[in-house]
């Protein structure tokens, strides 16, 4: 091994006379890259490798080079490149080899070399890369993809993307992304073959040998790869990507209609089709120039194209009549309320169509509970109050076990300062499983400590600990501890802890309340700390070591401390403690005995 090393390093030595003869380094900083290069070396050659040694010592030299970029940007120095760079990347790619020879499943390392090589215009060295890369990882369609678009958009050769784009689809015959980009990729070379015969016509050359077929230019190849996908890709979502595609070339109008005319033929059905033919009116301006209309005309315009959108989701939803249908029309008609217009007209006529959309996917029972939850937000914003509460009641109604639909009302209850907010929660708690009543809970409980008397919030504290599951009762239990403190002073909240400290379970942040509230005591008893501490170890001793390092400070720092007993709390710990917290305690332990925790 020492003598490959050896090897190595003397292979390095031309370079590294160059860089020292041509004033880019000094023979000190020489001998530093030879010591890191050694120290690098013997990592890699070990017999048990490690893929982050082959890293640092990539990033080393990656770091090497931008240097030498740098210095000879300087100092005003190009030659002598051959020497001194040329063989730095010839060792890196090496170096990449070797570990992606020796990982490879890490995609991630093969994506590293790639980069490399496209940063320092190693196009040979790409090429070998993404054949190697992918007669590995031909699972992999993004890869695919992205070796297509190097050799379209880089090395310009349209002849290797089509040839790459047709061995992926051997791998993925029904890969929609794959189908879309070599859609695209056709549609590129058509449209860059047509730049090229224009400039030759309007130059006024001669095409001799150079033959453009007028099927290539008008977009035939991308034509087949539509007409191919189609029958192995269903569904209108793709017939819209590819649609989308061809929309951005200006020479492809008759492969747009075709497209167009599948997608209503063959997905009349499908809600994504209903939406695209309704927006369609919106890009269907008006045939009249636009220079000179006034503001009146654009806004006057402007609705009546939304007139025709909306007349066509109109017959959509009497089509296809579905929940996704009407999604669709609402999602529309609220994409056009929050666009901005200087028009107050077109704003309420916006709002009114929207409402007016919201009642009538309601009246069909066919709206989901997110968009309740719009409607009911655009009401309240719009200050639309009374509708507001039928709307959330109607809700409820329609999803009676949803947690998020029963606080919804509840909260446009409670902000209206209604009467029968109290009636609600008590329905809500009686429709909804007990199991996930936790946020009915402790909404119930935060709007009474505003509204009602300490009593009927004490009440409530005590109904909630029984009304819901032992895990969520945990949050309740802090809250309510929390609460009487706050409302009710130091031994109001002792006698509740002492209630419920047999009753379990119980939250560590249970007991760390009760010791703060001890501790802010002007007559702070260690007695009492010493109660609750033993407790929380008695529930928590075994998973946490913050608890007993807490308890040996008390101990340590209290007036009425004991530090005697530090020794047996630590003797505790290390019987309770479990796996690598006995090592994480010992750690803290020590740092605290230095001072230093």
């Amino acid at each position: 091994m020492a003598e490959r090393i050896e090897q190595r390093l003397e292979d390095r030595v031309p370079e590294l006379e160059q860089l020292e003869r041509v004033g880019l380094f000094t023979r000190k900083e020489i001998r530093a890259v030879l010591r890191k290069a050694s120290a690098l070396e013997y990592k890699i050659q070990r017999r048990a490798l490690r893929k982050e040694d082959f890293i640092n010592y990539i990033q080393y030299e990656v770091n090497l080079l931008e240097l030498i970029k740098k210095r000879r940007a300087r100092i005003g120095y190009s030659f002598k490149k051959d020497e001194i760079e040329h063989s730095i990347l010839h060792r890196v790619h090496s170096l990449f080899n070797r570990a992606t020879g020796k990982w490879k499943g890490d995609v991630q390392l093969w994506l590293s070399h790639v980069a490399f090589c496209k940063q320092w215009n190693a196009k040979h060295q790409l090429s070998k890369v993404f054949s190697t890369m992918l007669a590995i990882h031909s699972n992999k369609p993004a890869l695919w993809i992205m070796a297509a678009k190097w050799e379209m958009e880089t090395r310009l050769s349209s002849e290797s993307a089509r040839h790459l784009f047709l061995r992926a689809l051997r791998f993925h015959p029904e890969c929609p992304k794959l189908y879309q980009e070599y859609f695209r990729m056709e549609l590129m070379h058509a449209e860059k073959q047509r730049k090229e015969k224009k400039e030759f016509e309007q130059a006024k050359m001669d095409l001799g040998e150079f033959n453009y077929s007028e099927e290539i230019l008008n977009g035939e190849m991308a034509r087949i790869v539509y007409r191919d996908a189609s029958q192995k890709i269903k569904g209108a979502e793709f017939q819209l990507a590819v649609l989308s595609i061809a929309k951005l070339f200006d020479f492809t109008q008759d492969l747009q209609k075709e497209i167009l005319e599948s997608l209503q033929s063959s997905y009349a059905d499908d809600p994504l089709t209903w939406d695209y033919m309704a927006r369609r009116e919106l890009e269907l301006g008006s045939l009249q120039p636009t220079e000179h209309t006034t503001k009146q005309k654009k806004v006057s315009e402007m609705a009546q194209r939304e007139e025709r959108c909306c007349a066509v989701f109109d017959e959509a939803v009497r089509a296809v009549p579905t929940e996704d249908m009407w999604k669709c029309y609402i999602t529309f008609c609220l994409e056009r309320y929050n666009r901005k217009t200087n028009s107050e007209e077109l704003k309420q006529k916006r709002l009114e169509r929207t409402l007016s959309v919201f009642s009538k996917a309601h009246e069909s029972s066919l709206l989901s509970e997110t968009l309740y939850k719009q409607w009911l937000q655009l009401l309240l914003d719009s200050r639309l109050s009374g509708k507001a509460v039928e709307v959330a009641e109607a809700a409820t109604r329609h999803f009676s076990q949803s947690v998020e639909t029963w606080q919804m009302r509840l909260r446009v209850l409670i902000q209206l300062e209604r009467d029968d907010v109290t009636q609600c929660f008590e329905e809500a708690i009686k429709h909804v499983k007990s199991e996930g009543t936790l946020p009915l809970w402790t909404l119930w409980v935060e709007w009474s400590e505003g509204t009602n008397s300490k009593e009927d919030t004490e009440a409530l504290y005590q109904r909630s600990l029984h009304g819901t599951t032992p895990a969520e009762s945990v949050t309740m239990k802090e809250m309510y501890l929390d609460w009487t403190y706050r409302n009710g002073g130091y031994k109001k909240a002792k006698r509740l802890f002492t209630s419920l400290r047999e009753n379990r379970p119980f939250s560590l942040d249970f007991f760390r309340k009760m010791i703060q509230i001890e501790k802010e005591q002007e007559s702070c008893k260690m007695l009492h700390l010493r109660e609750y501490y033993e407790r929380a170890l008695r529930e928590f001793g075994s998973t946490n070591t913050d608890l007993w390092l807490d308890y040996i400070k008390e101990e340590l720092s209290h007036p009425q401390g004991k530090p005697e007993n530090c020794g047996s709390i630590h003797w505790r710990a290390m019987k309770m403690l479990q796996g690598d917290l006995v090592e994480d305690f010992v750690s803290k332990y020590t740092l605290l005995q230095t001072g230093h925790l």
